[in-house]
């Protein structure tokens, strides 16, 4: 999307004619063209690394698939507390200023407290890790809580590393060395990649037997299996980590031990960690309840491999996100460092056109990636899990339809949230939080009363994009007072023109669907390999009409897309 610098829309500053130099959206194009490259390597090898996850321990149906889940999920959901509610949140603004104001010291003491305080959490949650399993679970025998315990105590300690990764990142993002960051996770995904071949190949891969019991299909995993799964995750995190090193060297940074600093140097960023750090408990206690609901389905249903659980609902998760890692995140992590140093300075005009600029390119982008997943989604899947039953494919289709409906407001509510944290405005932020809950955790446990287990992590994915809804429009009226409107006007009629050609793209794409043969539904080689063809056919028809019907629009976003994208092909020709 920001693929070419002199296509991206400048951020607007109603004080100056035309806006900012064309030379800053330069930098935020190629910037942002850096991250999306190295965002979109890890990406395909983290689907190939999937891929051999579910080869491995398989997605629904699957005890082991499950627990596993459960365990990997908790060192994300504590690194969410800890990166959202106080690294990314109070120190990254923090960062950026030290530098500008040239106190590395400053940098030295945040890297020092923020380490040693992630390595002091670590080891307390590894060693309740079977704790955080049963707060986690809900209707799981006493077997398969043991495994997930198990891989837990092997899981839990990537937190540390994450927290690593973090802070060595936002070093580098706020020095403008924006592509370690985004490439490393290439590093992990490699490592993971050969645990997880070396499991296939040592084990064989995952065989759905209906008739065994939870306690006989957990007494097939032993100590090496364990290993190679639970142990190498985490390996690649370290690793993910520790590659950050050499480029921070290389850039002119070298972290020096510093525990103390002048009194009051870092109360800014306590008090925005503290807002911060209850937005995102209160969010995280919603996903406690929320993967309980879909525990509680696998439950039910222990090896039937229609109903989607927890396994299930990582699978759709990490499909959706593709497209919000592409162009949200890149873009977010890019945009986020000038909106922190526009508040630093006061210079509210260019805070509102940097985050107005970011949430129409995002919603472009994402309007046509939503419908575009949502209406080849069975296909999608049968390609991203080759491995895998028929009913499991449609299992995980279902829940990624349902949440393709708040990709687009994920997209808004994530960079509109930045320009909070860039004012340090973190009590709001706590604030809005509190209704995004109610409204994930209403659909979801609405869904539960009333319909089949098979219905309840669907439930859960339209919760998601409930809370995403809630949120982006919360966030976006709270900031008008602030920043003197938010160029609303201008965002809403660019998602409208972009909203009528993605119909226009649905309308084709559902009517090649009707008449494309059913190839999901089965298993093989050439059942992948079919999918697969529809799956680009039909997304490049719908992108080819979405592109066309945005250019007679008007929607310069889209336009300035496919001039970057012409360009560049014109380059590489």
């Amino acid at each position: 999307m920001t693929s070419d610098a002199g296509d991206v829309t400048p951020p607007v500053d109603p004080s100056v004619p035309g806006g900012p130099a064309r030379a800053s959206s330069g930098r935020v194009g190629r910037h942002a063209m850096v991250m999306a490259s190295g965002t979109l390597v890890s990406r395909v090898l983290g689907m190939v690394r999937n891929m051999l996850l579910a080869a491995a321990v398989g997605i629904t149906g699957s005890v082991a698939a499950d627990a596993y889940a459960v365990a990997n999920k908790l060192p994300n959901v504590m690194f969410a507390v800890l990166a959202a509610g106080v690294l990314n949140s109070a120190l990254v603004p923090q960062i950026v200023r030290a530098f500008q104001a040239h106190r590395t010291r400053t940098v030295h003491r945040i890297l020092t407290l923020g380490g040693v305080g992630i390595l002091a959490v670590t080891v307390l949650l590894t060693a309740t890790a079977g704790l955080w399993v049963r707060v986690y679970s809900d209707g799981w025998s006493s077997e398969q809580t043991a495994l997930a315990t198990a891989f837990a105590l092997w899981c839990i300690p990537q937190l540390l590393f994450y927290g690593l990764y973090t802070l060595f990142g936002q070093v580098l993002n706020a020095r403008e060395q924006f592509g370690p960051f985004m490439w490393a996770p290439v590093a992990n995904n490699l490592v993971a990649i050969a645990g997880l071949a070396a499991f296939v190949v040592i084990f064989g891969p995952y065989a759905l037997d209906e008739n065994a019991s939870v306690g006989a299909i957990v007494d097939q995993w032993t100590t090496g299996k364990i290993l190679l799964v639970a142990a190498v995750a985490t390996l690649g995190i370290a690793v993910q980590a520790l590659v950050l090193i050499p480029p921070m060297i290389r850039g002119g940074y070298r972290w020096r031990w510093t525990w103390r600093g002048p009194k009051g140097e870092l109360s800014t960023a306590a008090k925005v960690a503290s807002w911060a750090l209850g937005a995102v408990l209160v969010e995280q206690v919603a996903v406690a309840l929320i993967t309980r609901i879909a525990t509680a389905a696998q439950a039910a249903a222990p090896t039937d491999p229609a109903v989607a659980g927890v396994a299930a609902y990582d699978y759709a998760l990490g499909i959706f996100l593709v497209p919000h890692s592409l162009v949200s995140i890149s873009l977010m992590t890019v945009l986020f460092t000038q909106m922190s140093r526009h508040a630093g300075l006061g210079d509210v005009a260019r805070l509102r056109g940097v985050m107005s600029e970011g949430v129409r390119m995002v919603g472009v982008f994402t309007i046509i990636a939503s419908v575009a997943m949502a209406v080849t989604a069975p296909h999608l899947v049968r390609v991203l899990a080759p491995t895998v039953s028929g009913e499991s494919v449609d299992a995980v289709a279902w829940v990624l339809r349902f949440m393709c409906i708040g990709l687009v407001p994920l997209g808004a509510s994530v960079m509109i949230k930045q320009a909070y944290f860039a004012l340090e405005d973190g009590r709001t932020v706590f604030l809005i939080h509190l209704p995004m809950a109610l409204a994930w955790l209403a659909v979801a446990y609405g869904v539960q009363a009333l319909a089949d287990p098979q219905w309840w992590v669907r439930g859960i994915a339209l919760g998601l994009a409930a809370t995403n809804t809630v949120a982006a429009v919360l966030r976006l009226w709270g900031l008008r007072r602030r920043l003197g409107g938010v160029d609303g006007r201008r965002i809403l009629v660019t998602h409208a023109k972009a909203l009528l050609a993605a119909g226009a793209a649905t309308v084709v794409g559902v009517v090649l669907m009707a008449i494309a043969p059913h190839t999901w539904a089965q298993e093989g080689a050439r059942a992948v390999a079919v999918s697969g063809l529809l799956t680009v056919g039909v997304s490049g028809a719908m992108i080819l009409v979405y592109g066309i019907t945005a250019r007679v629009l008007r929607v310069e976003e889209a336009n300035a897309v496919v001039r970057a994208v012409t360009r560049r092909v014109r380059r590489v020709r």
